[in-house]
């Protein structure tokens, strides 16, 4: 039998990391992915110690769309979370929309700013 632990875990296994090759320098990587139901997924962050490789967001994405969040809410929710985990990031927004409805989730490391770059985004 699966615990909750052991599910939170397997998901997270997807999310394959690397080492930050500019680890000195505040930059930001910018991830989209659309889904089978007509989701959409962005992702921006700023990396500390570690950077997703590439093709770990849309593995991850893959293999989390089939368990189907009862809410877009919980969905931004839970890859906040996850990426959180595995990331560590200095700084990172995830969007989540489906037909008219989108969620932003945002969250930085305590002291870390960077107003110059962030502003960059504009409307995320």
């Amino acid at each position: 039998m699966q615990t909750e632990g052991n599910l939170i875990s397997l998901r997270r296994a997807r999310l394959k990391t690397a080492p930050n090759p500019g680890r000195k320098l505040d930059y930001l990587v910018g991830l989209t992915h659309g889904l089978d139901d007509g989701t959409r997924v962005e992702m921006r962050y700023v990396p500390d110690k570690r950077v997703l490789t590439e093709g770990a967001f849309a593995d991850y994405l893959a293999a989390i769309g089939h368990d189907g969040a009862a809410t877009i809410e919980a969905a931004a929710a839970t890859l906040l979370d996850d990426l959180n985990n595995e990331l560590v990031p200095r700084w990172i927004a995830i969007s989540v929309a489906r037909g008219g409805h989108r969620v932003l989730c945002e969250d930085r490391q305590p002291n870390w700013d960077n107003p110059s770059l962030l502003d960059r985004l504009g409307g995320l």
